[in-house]
């Protein structure tokens, strides 16, 4: 006999006292400060702030604090503390031309308009835990240098210049908004991109890392990478002119991949995009290349049956906060079901049993 163990509000109270007390941890221990979480914790700051659709680093900060660190946690507090936010307008496109860029490389050209900028990576690290940042000392004195505003053109314009690199397709059309329309499919390359910036960075990796594995049909370059910050604008209809509001921090991806041509297209390099919140490459580049193998259709390539070419597929799976949803909500309360599956089983097995006896017979 299955019975419902009953706790009801004092339970949930004293759980949730529970949950305070650990995320506190140890009490001599000096509490983390949100301005510690994002000075020193960037790079998780950063994924709350794109997976969560929100650029604030002190409210990614709070979240990730208040979420003992779990990033999905932050983020679905992120997404719904944005819910709650009114919109009183929309900025004008970013220009990533003039990105005041503190990280900017190509893997297909040595030498570029404004140079390759390494900047903080982890590219040239040797994975080996650092002890000496255990001993919790002064931190060395940074070798951080001012972003540099020299203009620095995208790389991909060279062969967009020869005609060598498929022309940008602009749009007047205002793109959809996933932050306040649920996604429907077919959905076009703007929507396919909001999804994946926001989605969860470990998906979109794994989408990433098949098609470089053969399921997608993706030979991609990294034409340029460029980490910096852009300045937002906004029209303002009382003065007739667009005003600076503020900056964000991205990180912007595009890739050179090989195309032979189709019944559609002539033979010529395509794009792959991808852009974030934040110092986030590895999300950048992995959007880049789902985002180029997703489409496949408006190129005339076959369809191959891989994943990710698969729209429907990999956006409706993407997201981490409609997945942990869907997934976590197994854990409540399923009693009645339950005792309808236990009957039906126990029906099964008793028929299954007569029937064995009979033949037996």
């Amino acid at each position: 006999m299955y019975v419902a163990t009953k706790g009801g509000e004092r339970a949930i109270d004293a759980a949730h006292d529970w949950l305070a007390e650990e995320r506190r941890g140890d009490p001599s221990v000096p509490e983390l400060s949100i301005a510690q979480i994002r000075e020193q914790m960037r790079l998780a700051v950063n994924r709350v702030m794109a997976e969560g659709s929100l650029y604030d680093p002190d409210l990614a900060a709070l979240a990730i604090k208040q979420a003992r660190g779990d990033l999905i946690e932050a983020i679905f507090l992120i997404r719904a503390y944005r819910t709650t936010l009114p919109r009183f307008g929309a900025s004008l496109p970013v220009e990533t031309d003039a990105m005041a860029i503190t990280r900017r490389i190509s893997a297909t050209f040595k030498d570029v308009p404004g140079g390759q900028v390494l900047g903080p990576t982890f590219d040239y690290t040797h994975r080996l835990l650092d002890f000496k940042l255990a001993a919790e000392g002064e931190a060395p004195e940074a070798a951080r240098k001012p972003a540099d505003d020299t203009p620095a053109p995208h790389v991909l314009a060279l062969l967009d210049r020869d005609g060598l690199m498929e022309p940008l397709e602009m749009s007047d059309a205002e793109p959809g908004d996933l932050t306040r329309e649920p996604l429907e499919m077919p959905a076009d390359r703007p929507l396919r991109l909001q999804a994946l910036t926001r989605g969860d960075e470990g998906f979109v990796l794994s989408m990433a890392y098949s098609t470089q594995r053969g399921y997608g049909r993706t030979h991609a370059f990294v034409g340029e990478l460029r980490i910096g910050t852009c300045a937002v604008e906004m029209e303002i209809p009382e003065l007739g002119f667009s005003v600076e509001i503020g900056e964000v921090e991205l990180s912007e991806c595009e890739t050179v991949n090989q195309f032979t041509g189709s019944k559609t297209e002539p033979p010529q390099f395509t794009r792959g995009y991808g852009l974030v919140f934040g110092q986030n490459e590895r999300k950048s580049i992995s959007m880049s290349l789902v985002d180029r193998s997703l489409r496949w259709e408006e190129l005339g390539e076959d369809d191959t049956g891989a994943p990710a070419q698969d729209a429907e597929f990999v956006l409706y799976h993407c997201d981490n906060i409609q997945a942990t949803g869907f997934l976590e909500h197994i854990k409540l309360p399923h009693y009645v079901d339950f005792q309808s599956e236990l009957e039906l089983i126990r029906r099964l097995r008793k028929a299954a049993g007569a029937d064995m006896q009979e033949a037996a017979e």
